[in-house]
């Protein structure tokens, strides 16, 4: 089989109408930036070398583009002139002879499948050039695909220099091309920037091959939508919306409940296993796994999440941790870096857990905060539990063993350690160690004042209810 020799990706626009201090090769969809996409789509063909052409903000694009793919080279275009001006950089020193492929780095819906049948009908029909078409139902903005009678590609026209005909057509450029090396060479060599643009348009070299007398061939693709480029906020949020509807069907091909696909975001990068359901508003991210019978959502993001099987974590965020096997995280928990919960551990309503291990069975309910803590098995942590982790400068460390039971608006002032088996009473500021089977109480005692009410809030509604109660306006008693 023959393999492509060079492969060569547009990025060097400024995308001025993205209106971004961001390049626009670099906005996101689905957890991978817009030239990632097309790198990853590229990558099956496996070319000899891979050149991006760069310009607006550059040392941004080489740095995110080596972090994945450190094989690729990068050709600066300092002044933008144009795709042909582009492509003439690139093909500085490159081979002499075989097969280059052209496009741009703007467009993450190209698939390998795609990029592969065009690159085998371009070889088999011995094509000195092949462009890749696609009917849209919305051609404005796109280069038009110009055909004589009999069906065959006679050039390329864009839009701002299209006449009123050629502008009725609705089969477009998609910028993928394939072109015999040599002859894109010679091609390059005959640009002109007669245009409304004052640029090297690429496509005039389809004209330039075809006067040459060597074969020229469209070849249509079968899906206009992979083939939308970006140029602003609008069109990207219109290609997310197609990449997830993608994804979400691969998911739910292989077993995956999606109750609601059209609120559900799910990067590429995930791994789901069959029998897990996700409901309604949930965005799933990053390096996350989710293991067979978890249920996720609604209204739920996770971030880089390893959760167990049958775990399940309802209205909540969690970034960078993991929910263990039968764990319960929610509603409306922050689950902070750098936590574990182990096995059918439970983190309720209303409370926030940072680099922290709960033990297997540990129940930490509501309205709580753990911080730099480990809470070994069978714990349970009372309601509104904080545990002081902050002196002002340094983060510090609390220790619970296993079976305690730490009480209602415990603070637990760190560093500190609960022994197994211990108790703290509900209210107590615990800031000595608690030794096993103790438990610690830290509170003053109570006391009443009596008759403060109707001496300090006469004639209020208080003071009204308390004389009714047969309050009495007497001296205090302890």
């Amino acid at each position: 089989m023959k393999q492509l020799d060079l492969t060569i990706i547009l990025a060097a626009g400024e995308g001025t109408r993205m209106k971004s201090k961001l390049p626009k090769v670099l906005h996101e969809i689905a957890g991978r930036s817009l030239v990632e996409h097309v790198l990853h789509a590229t990558a099956p063909l496996n070319a000899k070398e891979v050149r991006l052409v760069v310009g607006a903000a550059r040392e941004l694009v080489e740095a995110r583009v080596s972090a994945t793919f450190p094989e690729a080279t990068f050709v600066v275009q300092e002044k933008r002139n144009g795709t042909g001006h582009a492509v003439q950089l690139a093909m500085n020193s490159a081979p002499h002879i075989g097969a280059v492929l052209v496009l741009a780095g703007d467009t993450p819906l190209l698939t390998a499948v795609t990029l592969q049948e065009f690159f085998d009908a371009h070889v088999g029909l011995h094509a000195d050039a092949s462009v890749l078409t696609a009917f849209t139902p919305e051609p404005f903005g796109y280069g038009r695909i110009v055909r004589d009678d009999e069906g065959n590609l006679t050039k390329i026209v864009e839009e701002r220099d299209a006449n009123p005909l050629e502008k009725e057509i609705d089969e477009i450029n998609t910028g993928v091309y394939l072109f015999d090396i040599a002859a894109l060479r010679s091609a390059l060599t005959g640009l002109k920037s007669g245009n409304s643009q004052g640029e090297l348009y690429l496509t005039d070299v389809i004209e330039l091959i075809k006067s040459a007398n060597q074969s020229v061939i469209a070849i249509r693709s079968n899906d206009y939508t992979e083939t939308l480029g970006i140029n602003d906020r609008s069109q990207l949020a219109e290609c997310a919306a197609i990449m997830r509807d993608r994804i979400n069907d691969s998911h739910m091909r292989n077993g995956v409940t999606i109750v609601d696909p059209t609120t559900t975001w799910i990067d590429l990068s995930v791994d789901i296993e069959n029998d897990v359901t996700i409901y309604p508003g949930s965005a799933i991210s990053g390096a996350t796994k989710i293991a067979s019978g978890a249920i996720i959502g609604p209204r739920t993001t996770l971030e880089s999440v390893i959760v167990g099987v049958g775990a399940s974590v309802i209205e909540s965020r969690v970034a960078q941790s993991e929910v263990g096997a039968g764990a319960s995280v929610g509603p409306f928990s922050f689950i902070r870096p750098g936590t574990v919960l182990a096995a059918s551990a439970k983190v309720g309503a209303y409370v926030e857990i940072k680099n922290s291990s709960v033990g297997v069975g540990s129940k930490v309910p509501h309205l709580s905060y753990v911080g730099d803590a480990t809470i070994g098995s069978g714990t349970n942590i009372g309601a509104a539990t904080i545990f002081v982790n902050y002196d002002g400068v340094d983060k510090h460390q609390t220790t619970i063993g296993n079976d305690v039971r730490i009480g209602s608006d415990t603070m637990l002032v760190a560093p500190v350690t609960v022994g197994d088996g211990a108790y703290t009473a509900a209210g107590s500021v615990i800031t000595d160690d608690v030794p096993a089977g103790s438990i610690a109480v830290a509170r003053a005692k109570q006391r009443n004042v009596l008759g403060w009410v109707l001496r300090k809030r006469a004639g209020t509604k208080s003071a009204e209810s308390a004389r009714k109660a047969g309050a009495a306006d007497g001296p205090s008693k302890v």
